[in-house]
């Protein structure tokens, strides 16, 4: 039977390694014109956040612990197989088009997005099904198939979704929230949309269908937010997707990953690679701060600023924590509410069952919101489960042997702060029940499977660094969006910026990407005077 954490992990070959500075920590005769920034983490926005600022003119380092680059999108390999090992949903492309073109490139020339249909395939335990498609008319004949009385409904919720999407996305998603009054221009649209409802409790007033409400509401989970808690914000994502669509890069998540940090490196930026971040230091020399940066192995050194794609908890209760100001962090972030965690099973088989789930598939357990509960408020691990099959051989085979299928399915768990499961005995069983259950969707899966691995809340916690074992960060509920949610340039500790789901705006691909524009944004106007 196969063991957590498990693969060979297969390292990479960039330009740059990890090793000691060649920089002596007092040397500032070669300072660049915008000076010296520390990127800590290389996630995707970590990733976005370093390209932005060595295009605007910095010289830019990125420290990552792990021998690969990409955070949770970290990729591996064995038997054959790639797993892409975190976010497949890849929404909003222009964002990360929108990285190659402040570097004067083409994406086209690093990576191809391919578009993915349907969005999701989503099925119940009665093997009731419904396709989620971007094309409204499908949308709408599937609606009266199932209750002809919410097409109407559909159609009215499209409109308010684009609304949202207007005031929330376009507008806010790059706009860094750092005064109340930021909060304050935009509370009265916000709360004509009826942001203060959750995503669940506002789709139902347009629909009565229980499992359209349930097609309508489950996108919150993907950026790990409770349908029945997070804000009815994230409501724009119906229409986000039916705009621009959803997309898959060809070799993988892991491909896209490549390909930013070859163009960072091509800007000139610096990855070093197992190369953990064991202490944050800033220096005041009267008016000017420097941080210094010390890592197991690598010399101490030193940077004009710092922005961190770290868990947002370890960024402030072990990387600062010596530093005034963070305790009071770490006092506040102990009060919020945190997103679930998740158990991954990644497996391949000697088949492709290309004809039995598509790209993205959705599998609900016969409860929702009870289920729910159990994993955002429950003491312990429910007897069901509701679980999210990736099936990217259906888009790229090259990621499996010739005839076989390359899989992951994801199952939302509590966070090791509500539930201290002993993850080390309870996985092995957990493992084969998500595989034994999934023999309704994919036939005689267990005598398929070839090889597979999981993490779980422990890997969140121990290898990410991921406080309380959380893979989203803070919950996205309304008082803890915007302006509420920690900010992008921290107010107390002068050159520390923050980057990716534990920020403004918030986790996914795009809401991270989003928050790199905005503090990239701000960094260029700090240290341009």
């Amino acid at each position: 039977m196969a063991e957590p954490l498990s693969f060979t992990e297969v390292p990479v070959q960039p330009s740059e390694r990890a090793g000691p500075s060649d920089r002596n920590a007092d040397d500032t005769a070669a300072r660049p014109a915008m000076g010296r920034a520390a990127v800590i983490g290389s996630g995707f926005g970590g990733l976005a956040v370093a390209i932005r600022l060595q295009a605007a003119g910095f010289e830019t380092t990125i420290y990552e612990a792990r021998d690969k680059p990409g955070g949770r999108a970290y990729v591996y390999e064995k038997d054959g197989f790639t797993f892409d090992g975190g976010p497949t949903v890849i929404t909003a492309p222009h964002c990360i088009e929108e990285l190659f073109t402040v570097a004067g490139r083409r994406m086209d020339d690093y990576v191809k997005l391919v578009p993915v249909t349907p969005f999701y395939r989503l099925i119940w335990s009665d093997r009731d099904s419904f396709d989620y498609v971007g094309d409204g008319r499908a949308m709408v004949e599937q609606i009266r198939q199932r209750n002809p009385g919410d097409v109407e409904g559909y159609e009215r919720f499209v409109e308010y979704s684009r609304q949202v999407f207007d005031a929330g996305y376009t507008e806010l998603a790059h706009t860094p929230f750092l005064r109340f009054w930021d909060m304050i221009k935009v509370a009265p649209e916000l709360m004509r949309l009826r942001a203060d409802r959750s995503v669940y409790g506002q789709v139902s007033r347009f629909v009565k269908d229980e499992k359209l409400r349930q097609v309508l509401s489950f996108h919150s989970l993907l950026v790990g937010g409770n349908p029945f808690s997070t804000s009815a914000i994230y409501t724009l994502i119906h229409y986000l997707e039916r705009k621009w669509g959803v997309f898959f890069p060809i070799g993988g998540t892991g491909a896209l990953v490549r390909a930013l940090v070859q163009l960072f490196e091509e800007l000139g930026g610096r990855v070093r690679l197992s190369t953990p971040v064991e202490r944050v230091e800033p220096r005041h020399n009267g008016p000017r701060v420097t941080h210094h940066i010390t890592s197991p192995g690598a010399a101490t050194d030193w940077f004009d600023l710092v922005v961190s794609n770290a868990d947002i908890y370890h960024t402030y209760n072990k990387l600062f924590r010596d530093v005034p100001g963070s305790r009071r962090v770490v006092k506040r972030l102990d009060k919020l509410d945190w997103s679930m965690s998740l158990f991954v099973l990644y497996f391949g088989t000697d088949r492709p069952y290309r004809d039995e789930v598509v790209h993205h598939t959705v599998i609900f357990g016969p409860r929702y919101k009870g289920l729910l509960d159990d994993i955002f408020a429950g003491s312990g691990l429910a007897d069901d489960f509701s679980l999210y099959l990736h099936a990217p051989t259906h888009t790229d085979p090259s990621l499996a042997p010739a005839g076989c299928g390359s899989f992951y399915v994801l199952s939302p768990v509590p966070h090791l702060g509500h539930a201290p499961i002993d993850w080390q005995r309870v996985g092995p069983e957990y493992a084969e029940r998500i595989l034994a259950s999934l023999e309704a969707v994919l036939p005689d899966l267990r005598h398929h499977v070839v090889t597979k691995h999981w993490i779980d809340p422990t890997h969140f916690a121990g290898t990410l660094r991921s406080h309380l074992g959380t893979a989203f960060s803070c919950a996205p509920t309304l008082t803890q969006s915007a302006y509420f949610r920690p900010h992008n340039r921290d107010p107390r500790i002068p050159g520390l910026y923050l980057v990716g789901a534990g920020t403004h705006p918030g986790a996914g691909v795009p809401g991270v990407v989003n928050s790199a524009k905005a503090t990239a944004n701000i960094i260029v106007e700090d240290f341009a005077g």
